[in-house]
């Protein structure tokens, strides 16, 4: 048997600590063996690990083979590239990086040292968005004409946290957008044009904290949007077809179990209980339709298997550039009030 893989995380803020570590933790390939944190040694004094206060002290110690990026994303692409160039693999939280030019270079690097580079596309493993791709899959709908994708919140006060801050990358766009249209991106592909409206909603707001981009199928649309300022209740997914339309409500239990502190392990992680679950509105009646368990594990297991057994990425960087080159392409469309075509948008 092969030994765990020694990992150790760049960054050990609320996300790395609260979902991160946890599930590296409850992967039996992987071992959290280090962390690197400027000011503190939170990590340490939960997983008993060894803390470095840099990068550079960390590659020169030599005692992790995966690294796991989830600095401020300004960092990404420089930190996830300096990983790469000391020969190790790497897993970059979401977006992989700033700009689309930087992610190709990343890949570049990566293939031509044999090496993992991934992004953490944890919502992919959303028991709500599993539950849509089954559907769609199965076509109980009929032929599919339109998607919307909501991920509102209520936060009306601007925060002093680093996403809110007026530097590139930041802003709910690439926080929530990169899930958003990398879930529609798996569902349907690739989009023929884009159009988008990203706005600064609230009062003191540097850093955009509203989008509502079309993604254009031909025959079928898609809407991904997301907002700051929803203090009402709006579905999760809505999706119409010519033989019916499906609802959901509520976001994935996992978040919530993640801040509550509780370990990611046992048969019962992700499960939803029947009162949240989606319905189905058909021509004569309406049913429930149970939510596939959700489980964020399968990213890490799969890095794993990936680097130890050689078995295919589920999320990879030109996937990953893809979502970037939309990302991109909704920002201009939003600054100019035009569609960008796939041709001229590059993805």
């Amino acid at each position: 048997m092969n030994n765990p893989i020694r990992t150790a995380i760049v960054g050990f803020g609320s996300v790395a600590e609260k979902m991160h570590a946890p599930l590296i933790n409850v992967c039996p390939d992987l071992e959290l063996v280090a962390s690197v944190e400027r000011r503190t040694n939170r990590c340490e004094s939960l997983y008993q690990t060894t803390t470095f206060r840099t990068l550079d002290d960390l590659l020169a110690a030599d005692v992790a083979d995966l690294v796991v990026i989830t600095t401020p994303n300004e960092f990404h692409f420089p930190m996830a590239k300096q990983c790469l160039e000391a020969g190790k693999h790497v897993v970059v939280d979401k977006p992989v990086t700033i700009f689309s030019h930087e992610a190709e270079e990343l890949h570049k690097l990566a293939e031509e040292k044999g090496l993992i580079c991934t992004v953490f596309h944890n919502r992919r493993y959303d028991g709500d968005f599993m539950t849509l791709q089954k559907l769609v899959r199965e076509g109980d709908l009929g032929d599919l004409v339109y998607l919307e994708s909501h991920f509102d919140r209520f936060r009306p006060d601007v925060s002093d946290n680093w996403r809110e801050a007026q530097v590139a990358g930041n802003g709910i766009t690439f926080d929530l957008g990169s899930h958003l249209i990398d879930q529609v991106v798996l569902l349907f592909g690739l989009p023929n044009w884009v159009q988008a409206d990203i706005r600064k909603q609230r009062t003191g707001a540097v850093a955009d904290d509203y989008f509502d981009i079309i993604l254009d199928y031909g025959s079928l649309k898609a809407r991904v949007t997301a907002g700051a300022l929803v203090n009402v209740r709006t579905p999760k997914f809505l999706l119409l077809g010519k033989k019916g339309s499906f609802q959901k409500f509520g976001l994935d239990v996992q978040e919530a179990a993640f801040k509550a502190g509780d370990k990611p392990e046992g048969p019962a992680w992700g499960v939803e209980t029947e009162e949240k679950w989606g319905k189905i509105f058909l021509n004569e009646e309406v049913k429930l339709y149970e939510t596939i368990p959700g489980d964020h594990r399968i990213l890490y297991q799969n890095v794993a298997d990936a680097i130890s057994k050689g078995t295919t990425l589920d999320i990879t960087i030109p996937q990953a550039i893809s979502v970037l080159k939309i990302i991109e392409a909704s920002f201009k469309s939003s600054e100019e009030g035009c569609r960008i075509s796939r041709s001229e948008g590059g993805w």
